[in-house]
């Protein structure tokens, strides 16, 4: 059996969670093993599905109502141990700033750009593998 990746997808927007799936389809990148999406539209959710499953990547949507990916990928950076890369979906190019504040790994614009999107994850996922190889040595 392939081993999967596990992406994480926190938007309390249903289309924008389907915009994140389609983005990064199936597998994102050829030299990466097939993703699996977990969606979480609460911070709640978040917090539960990151304790209860290896979760290779989060995506946050910082446009998200009450709590916004910014603030929730400061709050996992702090609280989570071992936390994922966060790819972080910003509104406009402006709030990169904000971006860096939240300590997202990596943060790309909304409405979603399937190619800057798909090598985002990509990259994203790489690292992750290659701290845990590193790690297994």
């Amino acid at each position: 059996m392939q081993p999967t990746a596990t992406v994480l997808v926190y938007s309390d927007d249903a289309r924008t969670r389907e915009q994140v799936r389609l983005a990064g389809g199936r597998r994102p990148a050829a030299d990466l093993p097939p993703v699996e999406y977990l969606e979480c539209a609460t911070l709640p959710a978040v917090l539960r599905t990151l304790a209860e499953h290896r979760v290779d990547v989060c995506v946050l949507d910082g446009e998200t109502a009450p709590a916004g990916g910014m603030g929730v990928c400061r709050q996992l950076k702090d609280e989570v141990f071992r936390c994922p890369p966060v790819l972080l979906l910003m509104g406009r190019p402006q709030d990169a700033w904000l971006a860096t504040w939240s300590r997202a790994d990596a943060a790309v614009t909304h409405p979603v750009d399937p190619v800057a999107f798909a090598a985002a994850l990509a990259g994203l996922l790489r690292d992750r593998a290659g701290a845990h190889a590193a790690a297994d040595a």
